[in-house]
């Protein structure tokens, strides 16, 4: 079946502004534009912008998503498998926080009192199980299986304080990054050797030990697979890369 660029708007819940701007970026083009200059979608046009919803879910750059779909490599099949097996850990995240939530106003009400373990356990149970369906495959692939369930071990272990300064830590090295980026800052200046040390910080709240080598081949991981590159670059292009730089300067690597 094919259809208009209105029908196609009204089908998705995509506005036919987004649509013509897909258009522009190369993302999204019409399988054929009329005498009139109508831009018409047929079904292999409703598959990729279906995709390319599903990548926008998960918070991936149009440029990212552009390359991820043209490459020929691209496995559809695989793709599916890799969006619901997120859908399904966001769906557990979700049932970890609303628990949370109906023992928290329990207790409120004069019920059983909460641990402070149980107060965070959702969020650490949710920090794992996001890396776990991102990233879990490449990390597994690269340090093992044993190293990636002792860091996760690590993570559930953490205590209310820990747990609050890994994410106070990971929130200032993506805003360092952004203010670097921006101002064109050295990555092997002052600025970067300070990130790089904030990284290494954050790394051993779920690195049970360090090693030069190890971190450095995960900030190679940030460039060259575009899910860490997204993740990095969702503000500014080039953060990804900046912390690559900075921290392999750094170890002088």
């Amino acid at each position: 079946m094919e259809y208009t660029i209105k029908q196609l708007a009204d089908l998705s819940g995509v506005t036919p502004r987004t649509l013509r701007w897909y258009d522009r970026e190369g993302l999204l083009r019409p399988g054929r534009v009329t005498e009139a200059g109508y831009r018409i979608y047929g079904p292999k046009e409703v598959d990729r912008l279906q995709e390319i919803l599903f990548y926008r879910e998960l918070d991936f750059s149009l440029a990212d998503i552009r390359r991820l779909l043209d490459d020929p490599a691209y496995d559809r099949q695989a793709a599916l498998q890799s969006h619901l097996a997120e859908l399904e850990t966001r769906r557990a995240r979700l049932d970890g926080l609303i628990l949370t939530v109906q023992k928290t106003i329990a207790e409120a009400k004069g019920g059983c009192k909460m641990s402070d373990k149980e107060k965070f356990e959702a969020f650490k149970r949710q920090a794992v199980a996001e890396n776990e369906a991102r990233y879990g495959k490449e990390i597994r692939e690269a340090y093992g299986d044993d190293t990636v369930e002792r860091s996760n071990r690590r993570v559930l272990a953490q205590t209310e304080k820990e747990y609050a300064r890994c994410q106070a830590l990971e929130e200032e090295i993506r805003s360092a990054l952004t203010a670097a980026v921006r101002s064109g800052e050295d990555p092997a200046g002052a600025e970067g050797r300070r990130i790089a040390q904030l990284h290494r910080e954050w790394l051993l709240f779920s690195w049970e030990s360090y090693s030069p080598q190890a971190h450095g081949g995960l900030v190679r991981m940030y460039t060259q697979d575009p899910r860490f590159t997204s993740y990095y670059d969702r503000e500014v292009p080039g953060c990804a890369a900046f912390l690559e730089a900075a921290v392999l300067a750094w170890l002088g690597l």
